[in-house]
């Protein structure tokens, strides 16, 4: 079960909103928003003080319906704090060897980013085959995902940064495109 079986949840949520919290007020609406577009899952992003407690009062309203992620997990520390919140799954904009090591041992599905062709094969030596595509937009995009398929056969990949309305689907055309992550349709 690699990465703590990543694959399968993104699987089931080829669109995964990327949401920055910043108070208790936003919560009800973001999550609204997701419902009336049929999504269910969130990615929320460790970029506010209020976000742990975001995390919190969504897994306890809303678990049952949404899939919670948390985003921009860079530390052990921010490994440590969500743990004991029982998220569904973790993203990292980067990828590193002892972080990665720990990622495992959580036991939560988690999926690191890579930009380069070096980043990914750092992460087929920890044994890993799925990825962030981070930022994908000044990356190469599209055609970047075109050429790692070829490079790259067994790997898939979740393309965030600069992800649209306009391009999205685009990019889930792609066969080594297993989700798209970004914001768009939170606007």
């Amino acid at each position: 079960m690699k990465q703590n079986n990543i694959r399968g949840i993104l699987e089931k949520h080829p669109i995964i909103p990327v949401v920055t919290i910043n108070n208790e007020a936003e919560v009800e609406g973001i999550i609204k928003k997701l419902q009336d577009n049929g999504i269910s899952c969130i990615e929320i992003t460790l970029r506010t003080d209020y976000a742990l407690s975001a995390i919190k009062l969504i897994k306890a309203t809303y678990g049952e319906e949404i899939s919670v992620g948390v985003g921009t997990v860079v530390t052990k520390d921010q490994i440590d704090a969500i743990k004991a919140l029982e998220v569904d799954f973790i993203v990292s904009p980067g990828i590193n060897a002892s972080l990665g090591e720990y990622l495992i041992d959580s036991g939560i599905p988690f999926i690191p980013g890579v930009a380069t062709p070096s980043d990914i094969i750092l992460g087929m030596q920890m044994g890993w085959d799925t990825f962030k595509f981070f930022p994908a937009n000044l990356f190469g995009g599209i055609e970047a995902l075109k050429t790692y398929g070829q490079v790259f056969p067994s790997v898939k990949f979740c393309p965030t940064g600069g992800i649209t309305g306009d391009t999205y689907s685009s990019f889930l055309d792609l066969t080594n495109v297993i989700s798209v992550g970004g914001s768009w349709m939170m606007k």
